[in-house]
């Protein structure tokens, strides 16, 4: 299984984001899928357990977006019976997750993933590193186009919206780098299941783009 931690960065010198974040996350439409769904879990960190990987890239690359935030991404078993709420919840994959947090603060990402196995794992956490340096970089502009997109609306559609022609549509599509980003997002899961699966507990994939 997955368990992403969470952990609000300049916490202790500025404004508690936690509320809206955790509001961010339930509004996600992955949500639905959470094994368990994100809690405050201390006071300026927020976990949640997850088994498709498409998701957890989802929630990443969304918080990475979101900015002032490290996401640590722990692969492993969980114990079960599972517990109604996150916070009861332990095994591998929330130690994992808790050096993964701690790691992602010395990263220029400020993301890292830890598994059983550390070469799948750096694998995943490079690809997904590499994807959120495209979400960072992104203008708003872009941002406008691709949030449309990703709702299915077609491009014609879209720059009737925006009051911008179609070129400029597919010129903002490129300038966000928006294809790269789709073509390796199934990559970037596929990454963590195969290092979820060499755990022994393989998670299983909703086959969304």
């Amino acid at each position: 299984m997955l368990v992403l931690t969470l952990d609000q960065r300049g916490s202790r010198n500025g404004v508690d984001k936690i509320d809206g974040l955790l509001a961010r996350l339930h509004a996600n439409p992955a949500s639905k899928r959470f094994v368990r769904d994100f809690e405050r879990t201390a006071g300026d960190e927020v976990q949640g357990l997850l088994n498709h990987p498409d998701d957890a890239v989802d929630v990443v690359l969304d918080v990475v977006r979101a900015g002032d935030w490290w996401a640590g991404v722990g692969v492993g078993p969980v114990r079960e019976p599972i517990p109604a709420s996150v916070r009861a919840a332990n095994g591998p994959a929330f130690i994992n997750a808790r050096e993964a947090v701690e790691r992602a603060k010395n990263t220029p990402s400020r993301l890292a993933v830890v598994g059983p196995d550390p070469r799948t794992a750096a694998e995943a956490e490079s690809l997904l590193a590499l994807l959120s340096a495209v979400v960072q970089r992104r203008t708003g502009p872009g941002w406008e186009v691709v949030d449309l997109i990703r709702q299915g609306l077609p491009q014609k559609d879209i720059a009737t919206d925006l009051k911008i022609s179609p070129q400029a549509v597919s010129q903002r599509l490129r300038t966000a780098l928006w294809q790269e980003e789709r073509g390796a997002r199934p990559l970037a899961a596929r990454l963590l299941t195969q290092a979820d699966q060499a755990a022994g507990a393989p998670a299983s994939t909703s086959g969304r783009d």
